[in-house]
């Protein structure tokens, strides 16, 4: 379905992506990045929905979590503030998600909660 795939079009904005697909980009995510450019972000691709939840360790920049469904419907967005001391803060989606994009803070809010998703 996102093999291969550039952007992510939500809203009518398209979004750059990067692609987090294996188990060690998952890992890494944006962690030690110290800027994003405003129309980019990164997608993290699951296996099959489930509540995966994401923390912002070593993440040093605040970001938008946007949880998208496997019929690529938003169904929750989060803000999440980079890590200062542990314990840090894990952000979980209200439901089940397959994929995961990252963007700047404030990027993105409730609003779009519902919309659909193209991945091109």
């Amino acid at each position: 379905l996102v093999s291969g795939c550039n952007y992510v079009y939500i809203g009518g904005e398209k979004i750059s992506i990067e692609l987090a697909d294996t188990p060690e980009e998952m890992n890494r995510g944006l962690m030690g990045r110290e800027t994003l450019c405003d129309s980019c972000g990164m997608l993290f691709i699951f296996q099959e929905e489930d509540y995966f939840s994401f923390w912002m360790k070593n993440t040093l920049i605040p970001l938008d979590m946007v949880f998208i469904n496997s019929n690529m419907t938003i169904i929750d967005v989060l803000h999440a503030t980079p890590c200062e001391k542990e314990p840090c803060q894990i952000y979980t989606p209200k439901e089940k998600a397959q994929y995961v994009l990252e963007t700047n803070g404030g990027k993105f809010d409730y609003r779009i909660i519902g919309e659909k998703v193209i991945i091109k």
